[in-house]
């Protein structure tokens, strides 16, 4: 570390500022100097190079510091090593400076008359480039810039100065073009990247009255109740206690237009209020926010390497030598250093590492917009090799929400809707998919709220109140026959009826006597049998279901959806096992799943997507991140992987072809070097706007 001081110090809060600190913001480097230095929280602001320290007890600072001077920040920096280039949120935009100093030195230098004065000009306009030729020869051996900077030097040497002015202009706009293309895609990436919200709303007590109070979005508990209003930023994730707004969700799920939320319903942090006020319970706060985790990812996702790409790499480092020998036969034959100076512009390098790399960039950024989050290339590549699907059934191909589907009384005394208004009126205190099915399902048919006493809720069993002073039961069988001695009896053939259908039950009991029942059931998705149809015609081989439900039900399924391949009864740990098994027979395995047990199977499958509802540690071990709740953005992400493939192949052939054909007619004198730069440099050019091109997705199983 260059320097480091101490700028500002409380009991337990410092603030140290460092050069070395600006364009590092990353979770990786939170969270290492927060273990590192013991801290409660860590805030690093990348743009003015300062770092903010809070402890939970007094600290010494020059300690402090001592331990931050021996940190090793370079292990966090996010580079890109196929660009050999460093991605920070204070990166200079390219500049066209370059292109202006050696345009001059080319308009001016036929009519300056003294020799001597048009070499110094010359020279000095192709100063940065011969400078950066003789660092890289030094530091990478034999590369496309040096082979450059020869070429430059061979036509100074000849006293061909239109030649050698000429072909720095091509290489210097052809540098801020790709410079150009490159930020371009790294900003599109970036796009999902938003800035974090600094400071909220929230409800604090004082002196015993609750209060709302602006505080730094780091000392947001979870289990506070944050205020949202009109035009803010969303800071948690977490559900809505109180308010209806409408809320735009396009930076995190692709949804174009506005959604309306109201109380119980989820939200993330990143999207926006648009209009109304809410308050959110929260459930996720900092560096685990939805916001935070993708920032993370797309942060990695820049120095992942694609095996294509280093193919690519190691292919254009190989060319250079075979370059540069071609050029000594070349002067060995004609004895003429304009040939010479001519096929040094030839070479394969710029095209080859920077296309590929920017293909790729440009597909992340795609997916991300359209709410497919694939953490690198290496996993965009991985999956266009896919031909084995396999999902887990629940939250996958069904939807994984509870719907109400059947309303059973056992009293006379009670309707379905009577039923169905009493439970809703206990459970809407609650946010567990069975409460959040009866509540909905309730105001779907005109919900008439019952007064209550205080709800009990008994985790993993039911709840309890009291309603005109008789106790009501809600939850499990096992809560109300063996807890609480609730009797079935009478009523045991209409419930073997209910679970031979498959449905899930919920109980009911009032003044100790079983009121009735509601069946919930969890529905297939409507699009899950077009999407597996079109991953077929993408080029999967086989799609497997893994199901805990009897043989005969998942089979049923399964020839519902056209799946080919039924393990049913499963334990969680068998689907890691399965997935292994297809992988041992030689296949390229996709696993697509959402539980919490599903996290071994997708981290063992060639490719493992996780659903945009699924458990947090099953979006973590994922490779590809579905934000949204569609399985056909599995679709979109196959055909994406795909596409990009195809281009990268051909991106890759046209370039060894064509400069291969320019590196012949430069080597034969049929190409001068002014006329080599031009042709060289607009390949490559041009194969990056190709790069840069937009992939249509989105394909029909029957096209």
């Amino acid at each position: 570390m260059q320097s480091l001081s101490l700028a500002h110090q409380s009991t337990r809060r410092l603030r140290f500022v460092s050069p070395d600190f600006r364009g590092l913001d990353s979770y990786e480097l939170t969270h290492a100097l927060k273990t590192e230095l013991e801290a409660k929280t860590v805030r690093m602001n990348a743009k003015l190079g300062s770092l903010i320290l809070m402890f939970e007890e007094p600290v010494d600072a020059a300690q402090i510091k001592e331990r931050l001077l021996r940190f090793n920040l370079d292990a966090y920096r996010v580079c890109d090593t196929e660009l050999n280039a460093c991605f920070h949120d204070t990166q200079e935009p390219p500049s066209m400076r370059g292109i202006a100093r050696a345009s001059s030195a080319l308009l001016f230098q036929p009519f300056i008359p003294q020799p001597n004065l048009k070499l110094a000009i010359s020279a000095l306009a192709s100063l940065p480039l011969l400078q950066k030729g003789v660092q890289e020869l030094f530091s990478e051996g034999l590369t496309s810039k040096v082979l450059e900077a020869m070429a430059v030097s061979v036509s100074l040497a000849r006293g061909d100065y239109s030649a050698a002015n000429g072909t720095n202009v091509m290489l210097e706009i052809g540098e801020y073009i790709e410079e150009s293309m490159v930020q371009k895609s790294d900003d599109l990436i970036k796009e999902l990247a938003k800035p974090n919200v600094d400071e909220a709303w929230v409800e604090v007590e004082v002196d015993g009255t609750v209060t709302q109070k602006r505080l730094p979005t780091e000392q947001i508990k979870i289990g506070d109740i944050v205020i949202v209003g009109a035009g803010d930023t969303v800071p948690v994730d977490g559900h809505i206690v109180d308010g209806t707004a409408s809320i735009n969700q396009v930076s995190m799920t692709g949804e174009a237009e506005p959604v309306r939320k109201e109380r119980g319903h989820r939200v993330i942090s990143g999207t926006v209020v648009e209009a109304g006020r809410i308050r959110i319970w929260a459930e996720h706060v900092g560096s685990d926010t939805a916001t935070e985790r993708i920032k993370h990812y797309i942060k990695s996702s820049l120095d992942e390497k694609s095996a294509i790409g280093l193919k690519a790499t190691r292919l254009a480092d190989k060319l250079v030598p075979i370059t540069l020998g071609l050029a000594g036969l070349s002067y060995a034959i004609r004895r003429d250093m304009a040939s010479v100076a001519a096929v040094l512009q030839a070479d394969y390098s710029c095209a080859l590492k920077l296309a590929t790399p920017v293909a790729f960039k440009n597909s992340l950024s795609i997916a991300g917009r359209e709410g497919v989050l694939i953490k690198g290339a290496k996993a965009l590549e991985q999956l266009s090799h896919v031909d084995t699907f396999v999902f887990d059934k629940t939250g996958t191909l069904t939807r994984g929400e509870l719907e109400v589907v059947g309303i059973h009384s056992f009293s006379s005394q009670w309707s379905e809707e009577a039923i169905l208004n009493l439970t809703a009126s206990a459970e809407e205190h609650y946010f567990h998919p069975v409460a959040e099915a009866v509540v909905k399902a309730a105001k779907e048919r005109g919900f008439v709220h019952m007064h209550h006493e205080e709800v009990e809720f008994i985790v993993a069993h039911g709840v309890k109140t009291q309603i005109n002073g008789k106790e009501v039961i809600i939850g499990s069988r096992h809560f109300l026959e063996d807890d609480e001695q609730v009797s079935f009896e009478g009523h045991q053939a209409m419930i073997d009826r209910c679970m031979q259908d498959g449905k899930i039950l919920l109980y009911i009991a009032y003044d100790k006597k079983l009121l009735g029942t509601i069946g919930m059931m969890d529905r297939v998705r409507e699009n899950a049998k077009n999407a597996l149809a079109m991953l077929r015609r993408l080029g999967a081989k086989e799609l497997v279901m893994l199901t805990g439900d009897v043989q005969e039900k998942a089979d049923v399924l399964a020839q519902e959806l056209g799946i080919d391949t039924v393990y049913a009864k499963l334990m969680p740990t068998d689907k890691s096992r399965i997935v292994e098994s297809l992988k041992q027979s030689g296949k390229t395995v996709a696993f697509v799943g959402d539980g919490i047990n599903d996290a071994p199977a997708l981290m063992n499958a060639h490719v493992g997507i996780s659903m945009y509802k699924g458990a947090d540690i099953a979006k973590a071990t994922a490779d590809i991140s579905l934000l949204k709740d569609d399985i056909e953005a599995v679709v979109d992400a196959k055909i994406l992987a795909n596409k990009t493939m195809e281009r990268i192949h051909a991106n890759f052939n046209a370039t060894v072809g064509i400069n291969s054909v320019i590196l012949a007619g430069a080597a034969t004198g049929l190409l001068s070097p002014i006329a080599t730069a031009i042709l060289h440099n607009g390949t490559t050019i041009g194969l990056l706007l190709n790069s840069m091109q937009k992939i249509k997705r989105r394909v029909s199983a029957d096209s």
